[in-house]
């Protein structure tokens, strides 16, 4: 149930809800918590079959957990911001509840029902997959990192070492914790729906990020009635990480 997802919470004000991306967990928002629980009320937590959080089940969807955590905290209207997995559940709970969304910012965003078509995306997932069958773990996070780090126009010594020891610990903590992969659970194909998406809406991507990211940030900005995109230079996937002032300028102006 969604109101058994670890979560923190801080400050008053306008609720503000962190969706981190798949394989990580809600410590990717520690420079966002810090900086916006000074005016709002801020909300970061652990998605199922991720961090402190319950083991994905049968039948269960990130955006249905999301609501019933709202629900618990007695939120009824808040501003979303996901990163990957994140921005794609927030978009499948803007789709089913839009009437509880004051605004949606998606980094980096992925989409249900998106398909996957970028030559390293579809090399790296290969080669992750080879490596977990051979009990090869290390590899494995190697390959995530690569995806989801550093991105397909850099190489490992090109990105910031502490970065990257930063995420390969949270994807090592995941699995010490008991999670494997990155449950989708049921959702909406919000792929097919975006012209749906009513909230005013904020798109954040890194430069330096995969073809299908791009892919899909151009297609919310050409179809969602309120939608901006703006490209962060130099960032790859993990925006809010490798460029934290500028993604925090950019949330300000946003919620102001």
């Amino acid at each position: 149930m969604g109101e058994s997802l670890r979560h923190d919470e801080r400050g008053h004000g306008r609720p503000l809800v962190f969706l981190h991306p798949g394989g990580f967990g809600r410590q990717v928002w520690d420079e966002q918590l810090d900086r916006f629980a000074a005016s709002h009320r801020v909300i970061r937590y652990d998605a199922r079959g991720h961090g402190d959080s319950p083991a994905a089940v049968p039948g269960f969807s990130h955006f249905g957990d999301l609501r019933q955590l709202l629900d618990t905290l007695g939120i009824e209207r808040a501003v979303l911001v996901g990163s990957s997995l994140g921005s794609r559940t927030a978009a499948d709970f803007a789709l089913a509840h839009p009437d509880r969304v004051d605004g949606l910012v998606l980094a980096s965003p992925g989409l249900s029902g998106m398909v996957e078509r970028d030559p390293f995306t579809l090399d790296q997932r290969r080669q992750a997959g080879e490596a977990i069958a051979a009990g090869d773990h290390p590899r494995a996070f190697e390959c995530v990192l690569r995806l989801l780090v550093d991105g397909p126009h850099r190489t490992p010594d090109q990105v910031d070492p502490d970065i990257r020891t930063r995420f390969g610990r949270m994807l090592a903590d995941n699995v010490r914790k008991g999670h494997g992969g990155f449950p989708l659970g049921d959702e909406l194909t919000a792929v097919t729906r975006t012209a749906e998406l009513r909230a005013r809406t904020l798109v954040i991507t890194g430069t330096l990020d995969t073809a299908d990211i791009h892919e899909i940030a151009d297609l919310i900005a050409r179809e969602a009635p309120d939608a901006r995109r703006v490209a962060i230079e130099g960032a790859g996937h993990q925006v809010n990480v490798e460029q934290p002032a500028r993604f925090g300028e950019l949330l300000d102006e946003f919620l102001t």
